[in-house]
């Protein structure tokens, strides 16, 4: 399974296109830094860790974790 990797420089993201299904919770929660129309369509810069960590927390496919 292919995992991109999204870094604000204290945390990285993991994202897995295949398991990803519920995008939309991601734009709702943090806008700034989801937006499927951009590339990258992840900017973990425009959070802080702790708002990343609390939203990945979150998702109900799986698809995102922490590294």
């Amino acid at each position: 399974m292919d995992t991109k990797e999204y870094s604000n420089g204290e945390i990285t993201i993991l994202w897995k296109a295949e398991k990803c299904i519920h995008s939309g919770i991601c734009v709702k929660t943090l806008p700034k830094v989801y937006n499927p129309k951009d590339r990258p369509w992840i900017k973990p810069e425009n959070a802080t860790s702790e708002e990343l960590i609390a939203q990945v927390s979150k998702c109900p496919s799986g698809a995102l974790s922490i590294k």
